[in-house]
């Protein structure tokens, strides 16, 4: 009980240091409580926990886990349950941060895998036998789009809800665990994400509450999410973890790092054209972008912010001149969705903009909204949920935004699209 009570103090001390941060710029209603999921002391130093897994590469899967104790990094997998005939090592590690060292994370490659099947795992010599299912390489494929999850009891429900809506891979835009300096909430968020997270990839972006640099005390940024979770930044050519691509199923995913360098002379900048110049629209016919900031934003959070508007300034025309389809963010925790926009004025051959940073956070919902509202936004609502994104076939696209209304999961906003890679006058 003491424990739990001392994460509800620091739940409570984190709202009140965001509120002074943005000096109540705009006002949120009360969160649900902190949902923690605790670790079972009595359970074995080798057992794995916080299981996940995510995309690396063509026909791979990262699987990765944590122990209390050092052990081998390995992974036996098949396609039949009990039948574990195919096995793979990967490495381990561990960090320190101020007074917390972290146990043993492994990160063990498995494959190569086929697509669309369901392969059962054993994360060491012993434990638990999971399952997950590959994406299909053909359409349709389903995606969940979420941001801003915490782990709250706003965060179980849309969790529920996502569950339940058969997807076949999940996107993070960014802020996971709010751990916030506090390391042992990144070990609670993994364990509260890995029924889902251990079933399927999830692909995840850096937000702000990811970054837990300390001046002098902990000057590094991203220590904990680095460390955590690996995205497969190397086989897209990247040199960092916090941007990346992937292709799944016809599908070109490219995720960017709002809280690090994006000038025209930085690495992230000369990566994304790099990237963008290689993407073949007839093999990979749709172009997601995915990050934490909005560059679109039509509420009264985060108004002017650097990692927002800079960023945009910096990156939009390459992401117009290459057609990408959609653009995902977080940051503001609300729902709205944008027309095609291009230099803030709708543009038939720019991105469709939305922000998804309504998971489920502890700080609540960003309700005020600038009025009037803008012609470029189509529908914006402060409420928690997630969204799926259903890619039909090359050329048309299902996008449903579903609100967690008295925790059931109401669809209220839906359009569909139509892929810039067939769009006449834009190619």
């Amino acid at each position: 009980m003491a424990v739990r009570t001392w994460f509800s103090l620091l739940a409570l001390a984190m709202v009140v240091i965001q509120l002074i941060g943005t000096g109540m710029a705009y006002e949120r209603p009360p969160a649900r409580k902190m949902y923690i999921v605790l670790d079972d002391e009595d359970q074995d130093p080798t057992h794995p926990d916080q299981v996940r897994i995510s995309m690396a590469g063509a026909d791979k899967m990262r699987i990765t886990w944590m122990t209390k104790d050092e052990t081998p990094a390995e992974v036996h997998y098949g396609t039949v349950q009990g039948e574990l005939g195919s096995s793979a090592t990967g490495s381990t590690r561990s960090y320190k941060y101020a007074t917390y060292t972290s146990g043993t994370i492994h990160d063990v490659l498995i494959g190569p895998l086929n697509a669309n099947t369901v392969y059962y795992y054993r994360c060491g010599s012993s434990g638990p036998e999971f399952s997950f299912k590959t994406p299909p390489s053909q359409f349709p494929i389903r995606l969940a789009v979420a941001g801003d999850f915490g782990q709250t009891e706003w965060t179980k429900s849309t969790l529920d809800h996502i569950s339940k809506s058969n997807y076949d891979l999940l996107l993070l835009a960014g802020d996971l665990s709010y751990a916030d300096f506090y390391q042992p909430l990144w070990d609670s968020f993994g364990r509260l994400v890995e029924p889902l997270a251990s079933q399927r990839p999830w692909m995840t972006a850096t937000g702000n509450h990811d970054v837990e640099k300390i001046i002098v005390v902990h000057p590094e940024k991203f220590t904990s999410y680095n460390a955590r979770w690996h995205m497969p930044f190397e086989e897209s050519g990247s040199t960092s973890n916090l941007y990346y691509s992937f292709e799944v199923a016809g599908v070109h995913v490219v995720v960017l790092g709002s809280y690090t360098d994006f000038g025209s002379d930085s690495d992230q900048y000369k990566w994304l054209q790099a990237d963008l110049g290689k993407v073949d629209r007839k093999r990979t016919p749709w172009l997601v972008v995915m990050l934490h900031a909005p560059w679109y934003n039509s509420n009264s959070a985060h108004q002017g912010e650097e990692e927002s508007d800079g960023m945009r300034d910096s990156m939009e025309e390459i992401l117009y001149k290459a057609r990408v389809d959609v653009v995902f963010a977080g940051h503001v925790h609300a729902y709205e969705r944008f027309d095609r926009v291009y230099q803030g004025k709708t543009d038939k051959c720019g991105p469709v903009y939305i922000t998804i940073g309504d998971g489920g956070n502890r700080e609540g919902l960003a309700t005020k909204y600038i009025d009037p509202k803008p012609d470029i936004s189509l529908f914006r609502e402060a409420s928690f949920g997630h969204g799926q994104l259903n890619v039909v076939d090359g050329n048309t696209m299902e996008w449903t935004w579903h609100r967690n209304d008295d925790d059931q999961s109401v669809a209220s906003d839906s359009v569909t699209l139509k892929s810039l890679a067939t769009e006449p006058g834009c190619n």
